[in-house]
């Protein structure tokens, strides 16, 4: 993520700020990618914190370009769900800027945009059971676990201890951009050739994976990655987006290593695959050194094999050029 200027007096501002220390009233411009002075903003902001402008469409109804795509939004009457969908809007919002500097979701792209279902496990009504995931366009995710506390125990259940509402965002978003691209013939042929033939039984084959899950071994990311090549895919494009984020993050921090990016490095505009994934894998061991003087958790603890690899660049190409499909 970028690191933005006060429009009044250039003072560094991050994505979640609606204000500077000067006292300037800020928005962020998700077509511009920058911070602008806040005329008006998303009609969001007072209830959830959203920092966007708004849609300039009367049918988006002073919604932002990120709030707009939110269908349902969990049950409000259950007091605690407010700062929990406030916080998954906010991962929400950092993913769908991420993928606009790719032109996912721009003014440019006219393409079908994801449906998002915010849900929560609890309600007015009593506890609901909520399973995040995407079908026909639809994204469904449960706002619960923005809680940190119960999001840490399901980490330590489920063995992923990296699972995070950013992760759940971009890999759910992976598979809206699969039905995207896969419209494309050669995309299809590519993906079948590398990854696996997505037809295969999905009930089936998540069935098999939770009774007997794989090790990822060299050729998967991760051990869900095994599942089913949608799963594959999913999981290979968060990863992707996690490192590209990270190499574009510190390069906007201004931290660099020797031998590595100038500065004023793009990861977004990087075209070679193996480049960014290089600088990324090597900031993230440099800030996992850091990290280990405090006993905090490795920065990206995955390795990424000749076969991962080779799946990476091929997500990385298909989503630099979404214009394209």
């Amino acid at each position: 993520m970028q690191i933005f200027k006060c429009p009044a007096c250039a003072t560094p501002l991050y994505f979640e700020n609606d204000r500077c220390a000067c006292g300037q009233q800020v928005a962020f411009d998700p077509e511009a990618q920058t911070m602008v002075v806040a005329t008006d903003r998303c009609a969001n902001h007072r209830s959830i914190g959203c920092n966007w402008l708004p849609e300039d469409d009367p049918e988006a109804e002073g919604l932002c370009r990120s709030c707009v795509m939110t269908e349902v939004v969990p049950d409000l009457r259950e007091t605690d769900n407010l700062p929990l969908w406030a916080r998954t809007e906010e991962a929400k919002r950092w993913m769908l800027a991420n993928l606009a500097r790719w032109g996912w979701f721009t003014d440019a792209d006219p393409g079908d945009r994801p449906v998002f279902r915010m849900l929560s496990e609890e309600t007015a009504h009593g506890d609901a059971e909520v399973t995040m995931g995407h079908a026909f366009g639809v994204i469904t995710i449960n706002v619960t676990e923005a809680d940190e506390a119960l999001r840490a125990e399901r980490q330590d259940q489920l063995g992923e201890m990296y699972r995070t509402m950013l992760g759940h965002m971009r890999h759910e978003c992976a598979h809206f951009l699969f039905e995207r691209l896969s419209k494309d013939k050669g995309f299809l042929h590519g993906f079948r050739q590398l990854i696996g033939d997505e037809r295969a039984d999905y009930a089936e084959a998540l069935e098999r994976h939770y009774a007997n899950p794989r090790d990822p071994g060299d050729t998967h990311v991760t051990p869900y990655a095994t599942a089913h090549p949608h799963e594959d895919w999913a999981e290979t494009v968060a990863h992707l987006l996690h490192l590209v984020d990270i190499a574009d993050s510190a390069a906007a921090a201004g931290l660099a290593l020797p031998g590595g990016p100038v500065a004023g490095y793009d990861a977004y505009a990087e075209a070679n695959t193996d480049a960014v994934l290089n600088h990324a894998i090597q900031l993230s061991m440099a800030v996992t050194h850091v990290n280990r003087a405090l006993e905090l958790p490795d920065l990206y603890p995955f390795v990424l094999t000749p076969p991962v690899r080779k799946k990476m660049g091929f997500t990385h190409s298909q989503l630099r050029s979404p214009a394209s499909q």
